[in-house]
C-alpha cells in the first residue's frame, strides 16, 4: 500500500510538473502575441524562391528552451516571417517545453519584414521559409546549443560526419523529428501546412527511429536529393501558405 501510495504521489507530481510547464509556455506565447498585437496579419505574395512579404513578424530572440543562432542577425533585420509562421513556431516550441523538457533549440535565419532577395539563401523570400540548427547532444547526453560564432558562420559553417557527429557533439535526431512533429501538428491547427523539409538526404535515416517518423512519413515531405548545400548543421522548413500572386 505504501509503494502504490508513493507511486500515486509521484504521478501527481509529474502531472503537476508538466502542466506548470505547459502553463508557463502558454504564457510567454500569450506575451510573445501580444507584443506583436499591433502588427497586421502578413499577406505573402509569390513563392519562398520569388516573392515578397507584406507586414512580417518578428520572431523573439529568445524564449525559455530556443533562442536565435545570432543575436546580431535579428538586429539586422534578418528573423521576420509571415504571421501564421510566427504564431506555429512559437506554439511549437511551447509544446516542446513538455514533451522534451531541458532540450535546448536554436533557430537559424528567415527572411527580411518584406521579403525579397534573402542572400545567400536561393529562398526565404516570402516570409514562409525557417531555417532550424539541430539541436546536438555533448559527451554527457546533455542538450546544448549548437555552437555560434564567426568562425563558425554563425552555426551555418558546422560539418557532421555521416552518423551526425562532429567532435564531442552529436545530432539528436529525436530532437528533431519531435520538433518537426510539433511544427506540422500546430500548422494544422492554423490551417496551414508545411509543403517540404529540407535535411541532408544521408542523415535522414536516423530519423526512423525516432518515436514520430510514422506520423513524419505520412505527413512530411522531407527532401530526397542533396540540396545546393549540404543542409547537415540545420533542417530548412517551408511552410505552405495561401500567397496573392507575385505581382
Amino acid at each position: 500500500m505504501r509503494a502504490q501510495s508513493a507511486r500515486a504521489r509521484s504521478s501527481r507530481r509529474t502531472r503537476l510538473v508538466r502542466a506548470t510547464r505547459y502553463a508557463i509556455g502558454t504564457i510567454l506565447i500569450t506575451v510573445a502575441a501580444l507584443s506583436a498585437s499591433g502588427e497586421e496579419p502578413s499577406v505573402c505574395f509569390g513563392t519562398t524562391a520569388d516573392g515578397r512579404l507584406k507586414n512580417g513578424w518578428e520572431l523573439p530572440a529568445s524564449g525559455s528552451n530556443y533562442s536565435t543562432h545570432w543575436q546580431a542577425g535579428r538586429v539586422l533585420n534578418r528573423s521576420f516571417v509571415h504571421s501564421s509562421v510566427h504564431a506555429v513556431v512559437l506554439e511549437a516550441y511551447a509544446e516542446l517545453q513538455v514533451t522534451m523538457p531541458g532540450t535546448i533549440f536554436v533557430y537559424g535565419e528567415t527572411g527580411w519584414k518584406y521579403g525579397g532577395e534573402f542572400k545567400p539563401h536561393k529562398t526565404h523570400r516570402n516570409g514562409l521559409s525557417v531555417d532550424f540548427m539541430v539541436p546536438v547532444l555533448n559527451e554527457d547526453d546533455e542538450s546544448v546549443a549548437l555552437p555560434s560564432s564567426v568562425i563558425n558562420r554563425w552555426g551555418y559553417g558546422h560539418d557532421f560526419d555521416e552518423s551526425g557527429r562532429k567532435g564531442k557533439l552529436r545530432i539528436d535526431f529525436d530532437a528533431i523529428a519531435e520538433h518537426v512533429y510539433q511544427l506540422h501538428v500546430s500548422a494544422t491547427k492554423h490551417d496551414i501546412d508545411i509543403w517540404r523539409v529540407i535535411f541532408d538526404p544521408a542523415l535522414q535515416p536516423y530519423l526512423r527511429g525516432s518515436p514520430r517518423w510514422e506520423y513524419l512519413d505520412q505527413y512530411v515531405q522531407f527532401s530526397t536529393r542533396p540540396s545546393w548545400v549540404r543542409h547537415d548543421e540545420h533542417y530548412h522548413v517551408d511552410f505552405d501558405v495561401q500567397c496573392e500572386p507575385r505581382y
